[in-house]
């Protein structure tokens, strides 16, 4: 083999091996820097808990006693911040809107009513925007909650209460990019949300009725009845032959057929008790519905939520409900029924 060659073997090897330790170590600073972006945000989320105080405990009085709407304002990061508090107050029972900082001097101060309480959000709260804000709401006669990281602020002197959200530094090496800051500032809007929460009694049943569209909603209201087709009811007689079975099952297309006697429910065959018997037996010509039924078929009320539906098929292992109204069968739902819902 030529030298040369040789040569350009061993220099490709090593450059590919230096290559390699290269990607091995960014890899390891790539998976470091990440996991010091979580420590450094979980050790700021749990200092929050040393920095509540009775001013707390007094904005959530406040707004519970409040027949008016909360204002949640901001700047910049924190305007984006106000917006998904201001959209999970809504959708957990408490009257909210957002109102940009920026855009309240300029017009948009008009949407506040006299006996709304406003939120200011802001790391420093010093920005200017804030500064000239404050006043004017102030001078309407509004309550002022100030969530900041900085108590000595403008915002902080200004505010009736005032929710410190200080950290001891962004997640960001350089200090300055809005990370950790903002993730205190969501979590201490998710604590008041979910303090109202429990303080309205806020259950299931409310939740559904402000998130009804979605899997999530679905599986908070869609009721099992929803899913039977009335005009599609499977069902055969005990003595029905095994092809009357079989057409039956497949042209309903459930996997199953419910066993009929005087119109009352006696059992269930399923697309697999139809393999079975395949299986077994060569002469099919005797075999009737009430020799492969299950005699003990799960049923469920037709007002029954989908979602306790699906609960009740994984936990028996099954793929079909009898669906009950008033003692009268209605029909069957299958578990891609409830799947294709989105439900799971």
């Amino acid at each position: 083999m030529p030298i040369l060659y040789i040569c350009l073997l061993n220099i490709r090897h090593n450059f590919q091996t230096k290559l390699n330790l290269l990607l091995l170590d960014k890899k390891i600073d790539i998976l470091n820097t990440a996991k010091d972006c979580f420590t450094n945000q979980s050790n700021a989320i749990a200092a929050l808990q040393d920095q509540l105080n009775e001013d707390f405990v007094k904005v959530i009085d406040l707004i519970f006693k409040s027949n008016s709407r909360l204002v949640i304002t901001g700047i910049g990061k924190s305007a984006l911040i106000g917006m998904k508090i201001t959209a999970t107050l809504n959708s957990t029972g408490t009257r909210s809107i957002f109102m940009h900082a920026a855009d309240a001097i300029h017009g948009d101060l008009g949407m506040v009513a006299n006996e709304d309480i406003v939120v200011f959000i802001s790391k420093s709260g010093n920005t200017p925007e804030i500064k000239a804000l404050v006043p004017l709401v102030k001078a309407m006669g509004n309550n002022i909650i100030g969530m900041t990281g900085n108590p000595s602020s403008f915002l902080a002197k200004e505010s009736n209460y005032v929710l410190s959200v200080a950290i001891q530094k962004e997640a960001c090496p350089n200090n300055l990019a809005p990370t950790t800051s903002t993730t205190a500032q969501l979590v201490m809007g998710d604590a008041i949300a979910i303090c109202l929460l429990e303080m309205r009694g806020f259950d299931k049943n409310n939740f559904a009725q402000f998130h009804p569209g979605g899997s999530l909603g679905k599986a908070l209201y869609l009721k099992v009845n929803a899913l039977v087709d009335p005009k599609n009811i499977p069902a055969v007689q005990p003595n029905s032959s095994l092809s009357d079975v079989i057409i039956e099952i497949g042209e309903k297309l459930v996997g199953a057929t419910a066993v009929l006697e005087n119109e009352k429910v006696c059992g269930i065959i399923t697309d697999g008790d139809i393999r079975r018997v395949l299986e077994k037996t060569s002469d099919l010509s005797s075999i009737r519905a009430k020799d492969i039924m299950n005699p003990n078929p799960k049923m469920i009320e037709a007002d029954i939520l989908a979602s306790e539906a699906l609960n009740t098929m994984q936990k028996n292992n099954i793929s079909q409900l009898l669906v009950m109204k008033n003692d009268e069968f209605i029909g069957i739902v299958h578990l891609h029924n409830i799947l294709n819902e989105g439900i799971s």
